[in-house]
């Protein structure tokens, strides 16, 4: 090719590995390349479940190696989960991991201060025992927290080790639920009412902003010439998802798949109403001031466990096998927090159709089609009440990640939303932190911009919806809820 392209480095860290991805950025290009890929394993010691973040940043630092000479970095990771550092910057401890049960119980702690109800009337976060307000309360009588001069999240935590610079990025801050999602800024009389000192928090930087220059030592063990510049994208890996969903104009939902499903929309405001707490949906911030009204779904956990189970057999051959089953046979609700835990899955999705009267799946092929069935009316359920919760219609929903190469899945959901599905790009989180990077170097332009090119670039698959979608309501109604 004669077009110069420029080259980028997207860090993107999930809860069970991380990976450095090389993204390609030309006026009509944009090319991702997996550099390297590193585990991501929590370890348990004495005092809890820990990240084991040094390994996580030699990984990081191995695969900028690999990538070769680039002209810029980004991370995004998963969110709430910090690190403390201490008044010379050095880390205390290893970051406490979002599954560790110190915070049992803590939810009730803050509530009692602040009811539930205006605690999301603030902060627009639907309930979740691990958004980093319950951490932070369940740390308050803890030498480390008494010792911290600083709070880094974890990717402002990797930056910071990096460059020498602290901030703290914004769409990740949004899931602490101390952020005021229509102000964009820290929650001050919330923070203050709960005894949290907010100026533990770097200054809040958003996507785009420069993030500080990799330090003489990185550059020496990388490899790397500077200089080269860190910068901020949506750190928080959905958000950065959202920014590469391949949309046209704003009539559209979106699902990012993957252990999870995220389903909803992309506002210009947060709905902070009573309904929207009822219904779990949470406000969380993405690019450009935008809001990431969406609910959590269970999503592939529920296959990927029964596959874990079932000793990993041929993942195509199951879903070919699937695909024969009767549909809606039998469901289970994808939301219930009876399937969170590991272990036993197949044995738990048949307790759950037995309670509800339902036909029990036994053999793999069935039990695989009840979980898609599954996930699909759960995508159905959350689109619907989206639309209706934020009064924001919709007239295709796009899935994006892991889940879009599941072909079977993104029909079901065409079927069960009765609205036409695109699936694609796979790799939504790295193209996302690419495309930010891009961005902040003039090489594209707004978020529609950056949309466009993606589908231009990468590969999609439009699903049309079949069939009667009574089918489906009647099927909802069989659910079982928690």
């Amino acid at each position: 090719m004669s077009e110069r392209h420029t080259t980028f480095a997207a860090v993107d860290l999930g809860a069970s590995s991380g990976r450095v991805m090389v993204g390609r950025v030309g006026p009509e290009a944009l090319d991702l390349t997996e550099a390297h890929r590193f585990p991501n394993r929590p370890v348990r010691v004495p005092e809890g479940l820990r990240w084991d973040i040094l390994s996580l940043y030699a990984g990081v630092l191995d695969g900028l190696r690999a990538a070769g000479q680039v002209d810029s970095v980004g991370i995004d990771s998963w969110a709430v989960d910090y690190g403390l550092l201490d008044a010379d910057g050095a880390l205390l401890g290893n970051p406490v991991h979002y599954r560790d049960t110190r915070t049992e119980g803590v939810a009730e702690q803050v509530w009692a201060t602040v009811p539930a109800a205006e605690l999301y009337a603030t902060t627009g976060l639907q309930y979740a025992p691990f958004n980093t307000l319950y951490q932070l309360t369940a740390a308050r009588s803890t030498a480390q927290l008494a010792h911290a001069e600083r709070l880094l999240l974890i990717p402002d935590l990797l930056a910071y080790w990096l460059t020498g610079e602290a901030g703290t990025e914004l769409t990740n801050a949004s899931t602490t639920q101390l952020i005021d999602p229509r102000t964009g800024t820290w929650a001050h009389d919330l923070a203050g009412r709960l005894g949290i000192d907010l100026r533990l928090f770097a200054p809040l930087r958003r996507p785009g902003d420069p993030a500080g220059l990799l330090t003489p030592q990185v550059l020496e063990e990388t490899g790397l010439t500077g200089p080269v510049p860190v910068t901020t994208v949506g750190s928080h890996d959905t958000a950065s998802a959202v920014a590469a969903v391949p949309a046209v104009g704003e009539r559209f939902a979106y699902i990012c798949t993957g252990t999870w499903s995220l389903a909803g929309l992309e506002l210009a405001a947060p709905v902070l109403t009573e309904a929207g707490r009822a219904a779990n949906f949470t406000n969380e911030l993405g690019l450009d001031g935008t809001v990431r009204y969406l609910r959590n779904i269970m999503g592939l956990w529920l296959l990927q466990e029964c596959l874990r189970e079932w000793d990993h057999p041929d993942l195509g051959a199951l879903l070919r096998a699937a695909a024969e089953i009767p549909s809606l046979r039998s469901v289970v609700d994808a939301g219930d927090a009876a399937f969170l835990a590991p272990g036993r899955m197949p044995a738990r999705i048949a307790d759950a159709c037995r309670a509800s009267g339902q036909p029990v799946p036994v053999s793999r092929a069935e039990i695989t089609r009840c979980i898609l069935d599954s996930l699909a009316l759960a995508h159905r359920r959350a689109v619907a009440e989206a639309q209706e919760l934020a009064d924001h219609p919709v007239d295709v929903v796009h899935i994006v990640g892991g889940g879009t190469r599941n072909e079977l899945l993104c029909q079901l959901t065409a079927d069960a939303c009765g609205l036409p599905v695109v699936a694609g790009p796979a790799e939504a989180a790295a193209l996302g932190n690419v495309l930010v990077q891009a961005r902040a170097r003039g090489l594209v332009g707004d978020r529609a911009s950056m949309r466009r090119l993606v589908a231009r670039t990468q590969p999609l698959r439009r699903y049309e919806p079949r069939g009667d979608a009574a089918v489906w309501r009647a099927a909802q109604d069989r659910l079982v809820r928690p």
